[in-house]
């Protein structure tokens, strides 16, 4: 047996580098996802803990929680990555061939994206109801649970329903089925409809295009329900009252608070102006 079969049981040698590589990729981009889920989760302007703006955000997390708060939460998207990745393209090849796809489907490879996203949400959302859990939690590293702990505490309390660990399944089914909807869709049919090119750097640069492109697009339409999973998944605001409930309700509850800010914003400065 060698050392890969040790950690990655069923895998080829390049598929345990693949491995590696995402786990270095989720390793390296912790950080920034700590942060993008303080930001979705804070309550406003008005909330004397709330930050200011990102360069606040880390300089707080660094002063307050160490270096080590910056990867409160890591050990379950690392947990999660192998089965993600496989329900993923696994299921996206098999609704493919339910589709019976052909190069000319453009729809039906969104379907395909749509329902591989779907298929990855159910597996993966208890590890997120853990991930965001923990980076909610502004105590120091040393003081938080484990990742374990943090999951047996939430079954012991509300169980393994959508009041427990599957609290914001609707928010993540809408943001893996959304994301991938479009990832896949966008990727291969303008992957077919621009020529491949002869020049292997050139080529190379192509899919990194399409690829980059498809990874923006998905991310940009997805974030509505990437918020309301974390309003969902995180500590409500008042302890022992559930304000976010659903995916669509907790997003309109979010898009009054913002038309209340901005409208608050510029009486405001109309008021300071005039008076």
């Amino acid at each position: 047996m060698n050392e890969h079969s040790l950690f990655f049981p069923q895998l080829d040698v390049k598929q345990a580098s693949y491995q590696i590589v995402y786990r270095v990729t989720i390793c390296l981009m912790h950080p920034l996802d700590v942060v993008k889920t303080r930001f979705q989760i804070q309550r406003g302007t008005t909330d004397p803990t709330s930050y200011k703006s990102l360069g606040h955000c880390f300089r707080t997390i660094f002063q307050s929680e160490g270096v080590f708060g910056f990867y409160k939460g890591i050990l379950p998207p690392i947990l999660a990555e192998t089965p993600k990745r496989a329900v993923k393209f696994f299921t996206f090849e098999q609704y493919k061939k339910l589709l019976n796809l052909t190069p000319l489907s453009p729809g039906a490879l969104s379907a395909a994206g749509l329902g591989c996203g779907l298929t990855e949400a159910l597996v993966i959302n208890p590890f997120e109801v853990v991930k965001v859990s923990l980076q909610a939690n502004r105590d120091s590293f040393k003081e938080q649970p484990s990742s374990f702990a943090q999951a047996r505490q939430i079954i012991k309390s509300d169980g393994f329903g959508l009041r427990g660990l599957n609290k914001g399944l609707t928010s993540t089914l809408g943001r893996h089925g959304v994301f991938n909807m479009i990832y896949f869709g966008f990727y291969f049919n303008v992957k077919d409809a621009i020529p491949t090119n002869p020049d292997p750097t050139l080529e190379f640069l192509r899919k990194f295009t399409i690829g980059l492109l498809s990874g923006t697009i998905s991310s940009c339409v997805n974030i509505p329900f990437d918020v309301a999973k974390s309003r969902i998944q995180g500590p409500q605001p008042v302890p022992g009252e559930i304000k976010y409930r659903t995916c669509f309700q907790t997003m309109a509850l979010v898009y009054r608070g913002a038309v209340m800010l901005l409208v608050y914003e510029y009486v405001s400065e109309w008021l300071q102006r005039n008076w």
